[in-house]
């Protein structure tokens, strides 16, 4: 599958405009479609979209518009980069204008609330005439800050379709910006969504003054528990080796850039949740992801202790300092743990 021509991202915030900008590199005409009208006129008038990239000039190829219709139909793809809260509204609106052979490409990270369903998932339901193996969901260590100034950026693209997915390939591809294909939906999804989780932690950690040796275990273990609950929801378990695993977590928990890991400093330093999140201005994914991992760990059986800690320190006032406390006076345990049917290191009998 060769793509030309139109291509619409939805919608305008700092990743939305990041790939945008990588695809009008790549001598794409793109549509960037916001709610915002002021935003509209902002990028169309000044090329800036200052509230999300601050004074990077945007490029001339890049058009923004209100009007759903106008930036779904007749597109040869459609890259939505919705908050996981709002995916469910954006992808029944587009619904009526979207082709059949339109390529259709997610990059966010989380899960729907309430459900506990994942986006391709989501897109899907919204979507009935659309073949769900052709979704594509675009994951990995890319913060949008490095990629609109073309910082060397390296992604992952999945799809139970290999056409799909290398067309998305095909789309993206760049001298800066490179990127695999990958078969497991699953697993790049979930990778995707977990981390910020651990990121939330990572700020908490750095917040508190505990150093680096603290911080290696917390990513350690906390890709511990995203293994353990991907594998239990079908994903393979050496993706989280892998751009949207281990590379996803390293660079979110580790980059002032990272919005989870503001939102743990900032709570670390005893700012309510609710303040942080208003002084973010940003959605902060990480938020919603520990309720639903929380709630996902119980309904699949599945340990996650790092997450349990901070569904306490998020929605049941605990102090971060007792939740560190309680981590480190966990019953001793194994490092190296058996995950069923993929023939993982175990203890020989």
């Amino acid at each position: 599958m060769t793509l030309s021509g139109k291509v619409s991202v939805l919608v305008a915030g700092s990743w939305g405009t990041a790939l945008a900008s990588v695809l009008a590199d790549n001598g794409r005409d793109v549509l960037l479609w916001t709610r915002n009208e002021q935003q509209a006129r902002e990028i169309n008038e000044t090329r800036r979209n200052r509230r999300f990239l601050g004074d990077i000039e945007l490029s001339a190829r890049m058009t923004a518009t209100t009007s759903l219709q106008e930036a779904v139909q007749g597109a040869e793809a459609v890259v939505l980069v919705v908050p996981s809260a709002g995916m469910r509204e954006v992808a029944a609106a587009m619904r009526p204008h979207l082709g059949k052979d339109t390529l259709v490409i997610h990059a966010t990270k989380g899960f729907e609330a309430g459900s506990l369903t994942r986006m391709t998932d989501v897109i899907a339901g919204e979507l009935p005439d659309y073949d769900p193996k052709r979704i594509v969901v675009l994951s990995g260590p890319s913060h949008a800050e490095e990629v609109i100034r073309r910082c060397p950026t390296t992604v992952v693209v999945a799809a139970q379709e290999l056409s799909a997915a290398e067309a998305a390939q095909d789309l993206f591809m760049n001298g800066y910006f490179r990127v695999y294909t990958n078969p497991d939906v699953a697993g790049v999804e979930v990778g995707g969504a977990l981390k910020n989780i651990i990121a939330l932690g990572a700020g908490l950690s750095d917040g508190l003054g505990f150093g680096d040796n603290a911080k290696a275990a917390l990513l350690t273990r906390g890709l511990a528990e995203i293994a353990r609950l991907g594998a239990a929801m079908g994903a393979n378990p050496p993706t989280f080796a892998g751009l949207a695993g281990i590379g996803d977590l390293i660079v979110t928990c580790t980059s002032r850039h990272s919005r989870n890991w503001r939102a743990g400093y900032m709570l670390a330093q005893g700012d309510p949740l609710e303040r942080v999140l208003e002084q973010m201005g940003m959605v902060v994914e990480g938020v919603k992801t520990t309720k639903a991992a929380y709630e996902l760990s119980r309904r699949y059986g599945v340990e996650m202790p790092i997450t349990d800690e901070l569904h306490s320190v998020l929605f049941a006032g605990k102090r971060p300092k007792d939740a560190v406390g309680d981590l480190m006076g966990r019953v001793r345990t194994h490092e190296i743990e058996e995950v069923a049917d993929t023939g993982a290191t175990k203890w020989l009998e």
